[in-house]
């Protein structure tokens, strides 16, 4: 039991030193996305002028993780939705990758949006780090990966543009899922 309260505690540290927190103020920012296959100007901003956003950071396009996400994020969106919360994918692919994933039914199936951060400066502002890209490495469709890594983790950003909450350390379904409970908390208790 001991170690299961201490295993817990670190990975609670672990995501507080590694990410923006509860309360703090969201880095404004404006980048291209992708939805359904046509890319645009998409910006935090406006967004939350429509209410509550899930912004999550993810690894790679086309990878074994982030492919789950963006699925799992894609057959619950109604239910972000139907809690009035908007979301959108964020990684370091360029804005010609996402056209295709953001269109793809086995993933984002045109559902929401995917933004584009190629040199990785919105990660960091939101304190998250970067890998860089292993050479050689392929996607699952075996297109070579040129572009850096941002850790999964994804922000709850309430319209006020605070972080309601920061959901790290967890496999991409769990994560899609604590986003999920955190956006219907947060909802209710409005």
């Amino acid at each position: 039991m001991k170690k299961l309260i201490l295993a817990c505690l670190l990975l609670t540290i672990g995501v507080a030193n590694a990410a923006l927190q509860e309360g703090d103020v969201a880095p404004e920012f404006k980048t291209r996305a992708s939805l359904a296959g046509k890319d645009f100007d998409w910006s935090l901003q406006e967004s939350l002028k429509k209410g509550p956003v899930v912004l999550y950071f993810y690894p790679s396009a086309y990878t074994g993780g982030c492919n789950i996400q963006a699925h799992d994020f894609a057959v619950k969106h109604d239910r972000f939705v139907a809690a009035g919360a908007s979301v959108v994918g964020i990684s370091l692919d360029s804005i010609e990758r996402l056209n295709e994933f953001s269109a793809d039914p086995d993933y984002c199936a045109g559902k929401f949006p995917v933004a584009s951060d190629p040199e990785g400066r919105i990660a960091q502002s939101f304190e998250l780090s970067i890998r860089e890209a292993q050479p050689g490495r392929k996607d699952s469709r075996g297109v070579e990966i040129d572009h850096g890594f941002a850790e999964r983790t994804t922000f709850i950003i309430t319209p006020d543009g605070k972080v309601a909450a920061t959901i790290g350390g967890l496999s991409p379904s769990e994560n899609v899922q604590a986003a999920l409970d955190a956006v219907q908390k947060l909802t209710k208790g409005n």
